[in-house]
């Protein structure tokens, strides 16, 4: 297949930009470390040795934090249904394997994904032998891919999406992504506009419509919120999380926060950054604009009350959904339009802001703004006075956040049209 042969021959040069922004992560981002080898398909005896027992099992292929934690889900759900299928779950960052290795069943093994050069993708397929091969969402490899094709195991993508900006790239180059979709046996798409854009790319791909899992997820067993008087104090205050932030985005909150304080002391700052290396980043312009914080990386608790806590670790999301009162979710303001996911602070019954469009999530968006159950900010000038009316009003914070539980719960039922899918497959090969 030429689309291939030209992939491997110019995959060692685009690795070499690759390889740099890997060290890079490795070094500044937290999370598990000790079996990275397994990136490059190096696997120790002792390792081996364990992994026969998952011999057999559906590898699910997750990248990071946010797809890891929708994968667990959906195992859990797997087991319920079939207890006797095994699973192996793989990442590629530090982050999403420290929170898959904490969160993991007994039948479920957590390893790194080896990068797309074909001898370490055998090497690891040697290793695992799996019944399957299951791709979240967007992580597409195609040598991952081929290789599990020339084993004669299935080969599924779920929960998957397209953009519109990623939609125009696939069909500029659709001579080599059409051939590797339609090697697929199945694409499961969240929505009808997903599955036109990968038609559009692959006219002959198998494209299903199966709803978002993200839809299905549930709350952590026995959830606790993070203790927040630890670091604020006790008595009455307003918590306002910035969830999944990105450049930018923490100091236009800061400034809002700084604007809001002077009606509403009560008012009490929580920044999660999408990367947690980015912790002394905000600290430095959080102290340049004289808030007292801490960083929950660095501690515990504040010797005294401060004003803002920078939460620099990573798997502790929900925890912190739990602890707040407004949640504004990143990756939508200060010039950031692709969004992240609106259904954990849903779940919850969280009042959500957001930026007014979210081009990776924008079906979602749609269904709580049809329900009137997100305040989306137009313009960034905007913000302070969006959050002066949730800080304000208890009530209005409360009739928020039940719309929006209302409203995802509606579109449960992914989770099981996903599974049907995937056994359908097994017992058909």
């Amino acid at each position: 297949m030429f689309w291939r042969f030209l992939y491997n021959l110019l995959m060692p040069i685009g690795f070499l930009f690759f390889l740099p922004g890997v060290i890079c992560k490795y070094r500044n981002r937290g999370g598990w470390k000790e079996t990275f080898a397994e990136r490059f398909g190096k696997f120790t005896p002792e390792r081996i040795e364990e992994l026969k027992a998952f011999r057999g099992a559906i590898w699910i292929h997750a990248v990071s934090v946010g797809e890891s934690v929708v994968a667990l889900s959906l195992i859990e759900r797997y087991r319920k249904s079939h207890p006797e299928r095994k699973f192996v779950i793989s990442t590629t960052t530090t982050t999403g394997q420290e929170l898959a290795r904490s969160k993991a069943p007994e039948n479920c093994a957590v390893i790194f994904c080896p990068i797309d050069f074909w001898w370490m993708v055998r090497r690891t397929f040697d290793v695992l032998q799996p019944s399957m091969l299951v791709i979240f969402e967007t992580e597409l490899w195609p040598n991952m891919i081929a290789e599990a094709r020339s084993r004669h195991l299935p080969v599924a993508v779920v929960n998957g999406r397209m953009s519109d900006h990623s939609s125009r790239g696939y069909r500029r180059a659709r001579w080599f992504f059409a051939p590797m979709l339609e090697m697929l046996d199945v694409i499961s798409v969240q929505s009808e506009a997903d599955g036109a854009r990968y038609r559009a790319v692959a006219p002959r791909a198998n494209v299903v419509v199966s709803g978002n899992l993200k839809f299905d997820q549930t709350l952590p067993e026995n959830l606790e919120a993070v203790d927040l008087d630890a670091y604020f104090g006790g008595g009455d205050r307003v918590v306002l999380l910035a969830a999944s932030t990105h450049p930018g985005e923490e100091a236009l909150i800061a400034r809002s926060f700084l604007e809001l304080r002077k009606k509403h002391p009560q008012l009490k700052l929580v920044i999660v950054p999408r990367h947690a290396e980015r912790g002394a980043d905000i600290a430095e312009f959080l102290t340049g604009y004289a808030i007292s914080f801490v960083r929950r990386s660095a501690t515990a608790s504040a010797e005294t009350p401060v004003d803002a806590l920078i939460a620099d670790t990573t798997g502790e999301m929900f925890r912190f959904l739990a602890a707040a009162d407004i949640v504004i979710m990143g990756k939508s303001l200060a010039g950031q339009d692709e969004g992240h996911n609106l259904i954990e602070p849903a779940l919850l019954g969280k009042p959500i802001v957001t930026g007014a469009v979210l081009r990776n999530f924008r079906f979602i968006l749609q269904i709580l703004k049809d329900a009137d159950a997100v305040e989306t900010v137009p313009k960034d000038e905007n913000l302070t006075d969006i959050l002066d009316a949730l800080v304000a009003s208890p009530e209005k914070r409360r009739e928020l956040g039940a719309k929006a539980a209302a409203a995802i719960g509606v579109h449960r039922g992914a989770a099981l049209k996903t599974i049907d899918l995937l056994e359908n497959l097994l017992t058909q090969k």
